[in-house]
């Protein structure tokens, strides 16, 4: 059973991964709708680990999650006064919509876990988000920002979601 949902949370991942990868196959994004792209991906993060701080024992989890809140708390409010600098009113997409909904089916799927199954199947969903939203910032997003500020804006949290991936990689290395 527990391999099953592990394996679960992995589809999400892949389904989050084809998301972004159809949307980085469409049009190239504006830079509106890669500011609601971003907006949306941290604030499904910040969910996530708000989940987790009130569902977890474990404090390797728990220190991750406060991570988690904390970081992507601090890059939304850095995007929402870029934005409101600009004069950009962020743009919901089909991505943003995208991420939404599968964001919300792997919240369901992990509220019906307890104990080291949750662990394991939050690190686990931590560690491909992190990845799809990292490559999504590689391949897509940052070479289809116009605006220099916001184009830095993505760089600097790509760096920092990076080491959210090698942190949500150790954190499930450490969980059976």
């Amino acid at each position: 059973m527990n391999a099953l949902k592990t394996m679960g949370i992995a589809l999400g991942g892949l389904m989050l991964t084809t998301t972004l990868g159809f949307a980085a196959e469409t049009a190239k994004p504006t830079d509106p709708e890669i500011a609601h792209i971003v907006y949306t991906a941290d604030t499904i993060d910040i969910k996530a680990a708000e989940h987790a701080v009130k569902t977890s024992k474990n404090k390797a989890v728990l220190e991750f999650a406060k991570d988690m809140i904390r970081d992507h708390e601090a890059v939304n409010k850095q995007a929402l006064a870029l934005a409101a600098k600009l004069k950009v009113t962020p743009k919901d997409n089909a991505t943003s919509q995208a991420l939404t909904k599968q964001a919300d089916a792997t919240a369901k799927h992990l509220a019906t876990l307890k104990g080291a199954a949750f662990d394991k199947a939050y690190a686990d969903n931590e560690v491909a988000y992190h990845h799809a939203v990292n490559t999504a910032l590689e391949t897509t997003l940052i070479p289809a920002a116009q605006n220099a500020q916001l184009k830095d804006l993505l760089t600097t949290g790509l760096k920092i979601f990076q080491g959210h991936e090698e942190h949500a990689r150790m954190v499930a290395g450490e969980l059976k």
